[in-house]
């Protein structure tokens, strides 16, 4: 049940929902991200391969507008890739910068970056070309009706369901709240950490539940699993240059080995108690730079961006 890829050359490809994966309509009849089950890593890249832009859904604001959702497809298991916005990485109509990523983590990447269209949107699309390893991918945003999407599609998509398709439990859920205090804009210089202060509450749904330790207590699923529970992380969103974190931060993109919520035996790190997660990041390289705050119960998250001019 993947999305069709329609060939426009040798090395361009237009991709649907899931470049890769099955699509977000597919979860509705109980089935998810087959590819990304915990034990198939069968076949599978280190580096050199390319990027697939992947477009999620889209969602009806109160307002009458939509929001298109999209994430993307990193093939390598190691190798995150800079694509700054440009001919390369572009949006159209409308851009070519709508907020995407420049900087890809490796792996699945879920609901990354949504672009506003107003109510009248119709039967438009929005094309996010991507280029990288020499391959040329797009992924069509449009509002089809398949393509709909809800808090119910993204939690059994970022597996809070543990592969049981759902629960009454989960369809109580909200996402956390997040608050990065300071300014969106700051300055930094190379070497000098500076701090980040963040407060992220959640309402305690799912309950917080770790990843089996046990590889052979896999039900056989084919869905995706994760451990669940509130859980806080930085990460580079854009900016090519090397950024070292203070705690080290686990991984927010589906990586089945040690240091992500999809890996076996991971458990949720205990919460501050006010709340209140304070993390160092040290720039290596002067330039301009995005780093993003992911807060996420392992079903819903919310985020906020920092961007950083480096001297």
């Amino acid at each position: 049940m993947t999305n069709t890829a329609r060939a426009a050359s040798a090395t361009t490809r237009r991709l649907g929902r899931f470049g890769t994966g099955l699509t977000a309509s597919a979860a509705c009849a109980g089935l998810l991200l087959a590819w990304a089950r915990p034990d198939a890593q069968d076949l599978t890249f280190a580096r050199g391969q390319n990027i697939a832009p992947a477009y999620e859904g889209w969602e009806q604001n109160p307002d009458g507008s939509f929001d298109l959702v999209f994430g993307y497809f990193n093939r390598n298991w190691d190798e995150a890739i800079d694509v700054p916005v440009g001919p390369d990485n572009h949006i159209e109509p409308g851009g070519p910068d709508q907020g995407q990523p420049t900087h890809f983590q490796p792996r699945r990447n879920l609901f990354v970056f949504r672009v506003r269209v107003p109510a009248d949107f119709g039967d438009k699309e929005l094309v996010w070309t991507l280029t990288s390893r020499g391959i040329t991918e797009r992924a069509y945003g449009t509002l089809k009706p398949i393509y709909v999407i809800n808090d119910n599609i993204i939690t059994a998509n970022n597996g809070a369901a543990g592969g049981r398709g759902g629960t009454l439990e989960l369809n109580a859920n909200t996402g956390p709240e997040l608050e990065v205090e300071g300014t969106r804009e700051r300055t930094a210089r190379v070497g000098e950490p500076v701090v980040l202060h963040a407060i992220a509450t959640d309402d305690g749904v799912p309950a917080p539940r770790g990843m089996p330790i046990n590889r052979g207590s896999s039900s056989g699923s084919a869905a995706v699993s994760s451990a669940v529970g509130l859980r806080l992380s930085w990460f580079v969103y854009r900016g090519g240059g090397r950024v070292t974190f203070d705690p080290p931060q686990f991984k927010t993109y589906m990586d089945t080995r040690a240091g992500s919520p999809w890996a076996w035996g991971w458990t949720p790190p205990p919460v501050p108690p006010d709340g209140r997660w304070i993390v160092r990041a040290t720039f290596h390289e002067p330039g301009q730079y995005v780093l993003r705050c992911l807060a996420h119960d392992g079903g819903l998250m919310e985020w906020e961006d920092i961007t950083f001019n480096v001297q």
